[in-house]
């Protein structure tokens, strides 16, 4: 059995060459913390479909899933959570952007 402290040290991968952690436990938070919500409209990677991501929520897993459950009913699309990332199918950021200001978020378009 592996000590708890064997879990958390730095590894050498030689097939990408890079030096990483094999820590697992730690959340990975993708957004800055300056308080703003970030949305953007993305197409690469989606087979060409436009997704609008928003980051920089701070909320809790629970307080994501029911954002996104009424950003999802407000714009009548589908949508999903990636590592603390809520995406909303198609390009809705005016309704987003209405949307969360209406709970009070301070809102930022990002990238085109």
């Amino acid at each position: 059995m592996a000590k708890r402290s064997d879990l958390h040290r730095l590894v050498y991968s030689s097939e990408q060459g890079r030096v990483h952690s094999n820590d697992h436990s730690k959340k990975q938070n993708p957004a800055p913390a300056d308080g703003f919500v970030r949305l953007r409209r993305e197409t690469k990677g989606r087979g060409g479909k436009t997704v609008v991501t928003i980051s920089g929520v701070p909320l809790d897993e629970n307080g994501l899933r029911q954002l996104a459950a009424d950003l999802k009913r407000a714009c009548g699309t589908g949508g999903a959570i990636k590592n603390g990332i809520i995406e909303i199918q198609g390009d809705h950021r005016e309704r987003l952007v209405a949307e969360l200001e209406k709970r009070a978020y301070k809102v930022k378009l990002a990238g085109g």
